[in-house]
């Protein structure tokens, strides 16, 4: 969330810096809540003042052995008056806080003016499409074809909006995470961790997926749990509550994980194959980083992602989104594309976000300065190294061939008994 004094002292100024997101912040009606928290605060302040000036009485009096029972009524009167307003004070403080609560990242200053994704940036492209001399298919068609994707069989056993994959195709799906968390541990320097893939609602509150976001999450309402949406939840969280030392810091984290998402706003929108699912898998990469430090994080952090699509050959573009598309939590995000011939059209495949002190504030995570050897709030950052999914549906549609055979990229043979083929 943003800083309570912020919004306090800057309304104006925020709801114009949140005008980048195509929102209008009720400046009206944080501004009444805020006047009543403020009357009722001074209130209570006076009341507990005068409370504690009739207890020292009392206390003065008795011990000259003098009668106290008139101040002792007056006190008595005066902590019913105390608790009445109280209860209103926390009334109106559970009101801002709900409000805050729904508000908004702050989007960085680099971040243009948008509302949708054509607004978005382009930043770069690596690569170029391959050509065909053959209608390339889609990869619900190739993966159909050999028998190795069966969309009817995980109908039969859950619901639309998820698969069964068998043999080189599921073969290929765990090559992917390998070498992904091969990649970013050796060669980008994370740590690997591997975390619970049901989170208590103080984690999703502490991301920004909650209280805004209910409907995106599977939940287990008996045990108050919910299955998570991405690592990103489980392993941030790590920090929460915690004072981190300045010298553990950068903590870089990489963890492969299920994800899943109900896509409550997403109806009708690619409900054919494995684009948008209910249950995927994911490599996510998180950071704790030092303020100073964040942005420069984030284009590392994009480096990283990139590198994957690199070592696998598979053209894409980078984009910086616009404020329209930014995700609640986030202060500037790019999204890494990679190319679908069979759509003949780039589709996200990662995100990369700096958050700067957002999810930090909700989660109380914060580190040690030692100039001033007080706590300070962290900076959190995350991105997808890779959706595993989605890469795979980029090498199945990439690496097509026209007999339906689908090519093995050559980093991955090694993960695949060094096969490079994958055939009827």
């Amino acid at each position: 969330m943003l800083d309570s004094q912020l919004l306090r002292n800057s309304i104006e100024q925020v709801s114009t810096a949140l005008s980048k997101r195509d929102m209008k912040l009720d400046v009206d009606v944080i501004q009444k809540l805020e006047e009543k928290r403020k009357t009722f605060q001074i209130k209570t302040e006076e009341l507990q003042a005068l409370r504690n000036s009739k207890s020292r009485m009392i206390g003065q009096l008795m011990s000259k052995g003098e009668d106290a029972q008139t101040i002792i009524d007056e006190v008595a009167k005066i902590k019913i008056s105390l608790d009445e307003i109280v209860v209103e004070l926390n009334m109106v403080q559970s009101n801002l806080n709900d409000v805050y609560f729904s508000i908004p990242n702050i989007p960085h200053e680099s971040v243009s003016r948008g509302k949708t994704e054509e607004d978005n940036e382009e930043v770069k492209t690596w690569s170029t499409p391959k050509s065909y001399d053959f209608q390339p298919k889609d990869h619900v068609d190739l993966g159909e074809a050999l028998g190795l994707i069966d969309f009817e069989t995980a109908t039969k056993i859950t619901g639309t909006r998820f698969v069964v994959m068998h043999k080189g195709i599921a073969k290929l799906h765990r090559a992917i995470i390998q070498f992904m968390l091969d990649t970013h541990i050796d060669e980008h320097g994370y740590d690997e961790i591997n975390v619970p893939y049901l989170v208590n609602a103080e984690s999703c509150i502490g991301t920004g997926q909650l209280p805004k976001f209910e409907e995106d999450l599977f939940q287990i309402k008996e045990h108050s749990l919910y299955l998570i949406p991405t690592a990103e939840v489980p392993v941030t969280n790590i920090a929460r509550d915690e004072i981190i030392n300045s010298d553990e810091l950068p903590k870089k984290f990489v963890c492969h994980s299920p994800c899943f998402r109900s896509e409550a706003g997403s109806y009708g929108r690619d409900t054919r194959g494995m684009i948008r699912q209910h249950q995927f898998e994911k490599v996510e990469m998180v950071q704790l980083v030092k303020p100073e430090t964040s942005y420069n994080v984030l284009e590392e952090l994009v480096g990283h992602a990139e590198n994957i699509l690199q070592k696998l050959e598979l053209p894409y573009r980078v984009v910086s989104l616009c404020g329209g598309e930014l995700g609640f939590s986030a202060a500037k995000t790019y999204d890494i594309e990679v190319w679908l011939p069979s759509q003949k059209r780039y589709r996200e495949i990662s995100s990369c976000s700096n958050f700067e002190a957002f999810q930090a504030r909700r989660m109380k995570a914060r580190w040690r300065n030692p100039e001033t050897n007080k706590p300070e709030l962290l900076h959190t950052l995350n991105g997808s190294g890779l959706a595993v999914g989605r890469t795979l549906i980029a090498i199945m549609e990439n690496y097509q061939n026209k007999d339906g055979s689908i090519s093995i990229p050559t980093i991955l043979r090694p993960y695949m008994g060094d096969s490079s083929v994958i055939s009827i």
